[in-house]
């Protein structure tokens, strides 16, 4: 059940929200941070497809280009692994070796799910055999399937892959992952990857901390939300003398480092393009400080998600890039100075991602969802 505070708890509105947020995700003003150390303020980039990471820096990074993050990955300093939501992310070396830890109940939890297509499996010896299979050369999903189901022939030849993605830290090896090229998704652990183990999972405090720098202020169940976990109250109560306590407008419960950021609600936040599945969207459990209720939902179709565009902060629009084009498409019509600001915006996003690519930028409207 949501904690909500007493009524002398300061209320911050859907817009304090916004800027404060915006300002933590490096989305007011763009900040002259590496792409490393950006990663690691973040606490990694969704990375579902190979481009969202980069188009997540360069809405958010002075002078980005995407080798910094190409190069990066190719070094080995930073990877792609399932962490939080069970969803695929570019994190750092180091995060990647302490936040897969920190979120390994989950996966556990996960796997529970596929109890049915694992009956008599020998979860230990299945990650075991896993472990020697990737870590002699890096194998695909279909390859890691194929030969443990060698192995248990009865098994749901689906749920051992998951199995082991679950009871392994398999990063993605490059060049999946780099700009500019291509290549399957073939996996290895992250000790192999990196050379160096895995370190115990982090105080959850710690990791609080991080959050509320990244994301706050916030609730419990929106830290839970971004992690996939539950039961962390404690490590917030555990906190409490060393945070400051706020509540929104429903009376809900908020968390945030006393020397964070809340930006006036009136600060002018331009316009971004942001990628699908962006995380600014996706950690929080109540998603109104940057999705308009009119507009929920509206950033995704089925189990496909499109790129959105932010406006003065929230959730305007959507937009996909075409050969000769990129295609704004917005759920209401802008103001000629917005326009013109998303223009410009959508121009920059073009210089540093598509140079050499010349492309129109032509402007229509979402169609509106059938009752």
């Amino acid at each position: 059940m949501t904690k909500t505070t007493s009524p002398a708890a300061p209320v911050l509105g859907v817009r304090a929200l916004n800027r404060a947020t915006l300002g933590r995700q490096l989305l007011l003003r763009r900040s002259p941070l590496s792409a490393g150390a950006a990663v690691h303020h973040l606490l990694g980039l969704q990375a579902q497809n190979v481009k969202p990471p980069y188009h997540a820096l360069a809405a958010r990074l002075e002078g980005f280009v995407p080798e910094a993050l190409s190069a990066l990955m190719a070094r080995r300093e930073a990877v792609r692994i399932v962490s939080m939501r069970s969803t695929i992310h570019t994190h750092t070396a180091d995060d990647c070796l302490t936040l897969r830890p920190f979120v390994q109940p989950a996966r556990d939890r996960e796997l529970t799910y596929f109890r049915k297509g694992l009956d008599g499996v020998d979860l230990e010896r299945l990650a075991a055999l896993a472990r020697d299979l990737v870590e002699a050369e890096p194998r695909t999903m279909a390859q890691l399937r194929e030969a443990l189901r060698a192995v248990w022939p009865d098994a749901d030849p689906s749920a051992l892959a998951v199995a082991a993605r679950c009871g392994l830290p398999l990063v993605q090896v490059t060049p999946r992952g780099l700009w500019g090229r291509s290549g399957q998704v073939a996996l290895t652990t992250a000790e192999h990857w990196l050379g160096r183990a895995a370190g115990p999972a982090p105080a959850p405090e710690d990791v609080v901390l991080r959050y509320l720098a990244a994301f706050g202020p916030a609730s419990v169940k929106d830290m839970q939300t971004w992690a996939g976990l539950t039961r962390l109250r404690p490590a917030f109560e555990r906190l409490r003398p060393r945070l400051l306590v706020f509540r929104d407008e429903r009376g809900v419960e908020l968390f945030d480092l006393p020397d964070a950021p809340r930006p006036d609600p009136d600060t002018p936040a331009p316009p971004r393009f942001l990628p699908e599945y962006d995380n600014l969207l996706l950690s929080h459990a109540d998603r109104a400080r940057v999705v308009p209720p009119e507009y929920l939902g509206r950033s995704r179709q089925g189990n496909q998600a499109h790129r959105t565009l932010l406006v003065d902060g929230f959730l305007a629009g959507v937009w996909r890039t075409e050969p000769d084009a990129l295609v704004v498409e917005t759920f209401a019509a802008l103001t000629a100075a917005q326009r013109r600001d998303v223009a410009a915006e959508g121009e920059r996003m073009l210089s540093v991602l598509y140079a050499g690519e010349p492309r129109d930028i032509r402007f229509g409207r979402v169609r509106a969802v059938a009752p």
